[in-house]
């Protein structure tokens, strides 16, 4: 029976990956192996799952359009090892489907529209997490990999990096898709640190002084911070009160949170 194309919806931030080329670089950057447990979010037609299931002994994907579910049954319903999940993947739980305790290699072809809040849905489960290889607009990865000095460095580079690794890998230029998206974009690897950047610390703390610190990111810190902290604080960590947040680290605003939190004890 010949398989029905379906097109790509706006609504769910479609954009079908089609380039052979690409694909191939795709799979050699996961690189899987037979002992290992692949997650694939938001599957599409198959393009990189298809080159997946060979080599390993389970392979979830997780796919919400509804339309797209039946496809990936009859194109692939024969291989044991795979479980389709009609699922969305911000509110899916993915400690649910670990087993032998082998961690999870999450991948995906993300659509923009969603990328920021499921990267954090995913790195609030990284005890189970080994790592994660994305496609994500070329923007967003240069946003989460940029470092300190920067004029792209911000609250995603440092929320990111405190939590995990991040290397950009490579660019798929908008012909690799169909429909072509309006922007480039990038493959990016991320791996869950097992001890995060600066000492592990409360996430929605150092959330809260990162979002302070970049609320007017042409002020110097102690103009953006002294709304919820006293600046004699910044001065026992050493912190010039002219930087502008886009020039300080990752784990001095660590410092700067533990800091914040020993305040509000007081």
């Amino acid at each position: 029976m010949a398989q029905k194309k379906l097109k790509a919806r706006k609504r769910f931030g479609q954009n079908f990956l089609q380039d052979e080329m690409v694909i191939a670089d795709i799979v050699g950057a996961i690189d899987p192996a037979a002992d290992q447990h692949l997650v694939e979010i938001g599957p599409g037609h198959g393009a990189i799952t298809q080159y997946l299931l060979p080599d390993c002994q389970r392979i979830d994907v997780i796919e919400l359009d509804r339309d797209l579910v039946p496809l990936l049954q009859q194109k692939f319903g024969h291989y044991d090892q795979l479980t389709i999940h009609e699922a969305d993947a911000l509110a899916f739980d993915y400690r649910t489907i670990v087993t032998a305790g082998v961690p999870l290699r999450v991948i995906g072809n993300l659509p923009y529209n969603i990328t920021t809040p499921l990267l954090f849905h995913l790195l609030a489960q990284s005890e189970c997490i080994a790592d994660m290889c994305f496609m994500l607009q070329l923007e967003v990865v240069e946003r989460i990999c940029a470092q300190p000095g920067s004029k792209i460095y911000g609250r995603l580079s440092i929320m990111m990096q405190y939590q995990c690794e991040a290397v950009q890998l490579f660019t798929v230029p908008p012909e690799a898709f169909v429909p072509r998206p309006k922007v480039d974009s990038a493959i990016v690897y991320l791996k869950p640190l097992s001890t995060w950047q600066g000492g592990d610390m409360p996430i929605e703390a150092l959330n809260r002084v990162v979002t302070q610190a970049f609320s007017q990111r042409r002020k110097t810190i102690s103009n953006t911070l002294k709304s919820i902290m006293s600046l004699s604080v910044l001065e026992t960590l050493n912190i010039d009160f002219k930087q502008r947040p886009e020039t300080i680290s990752v784990e001095q605003y660590v410092a700067i949170a533990e800091a914040w939190l020993a305040e509000q004890k007081r």
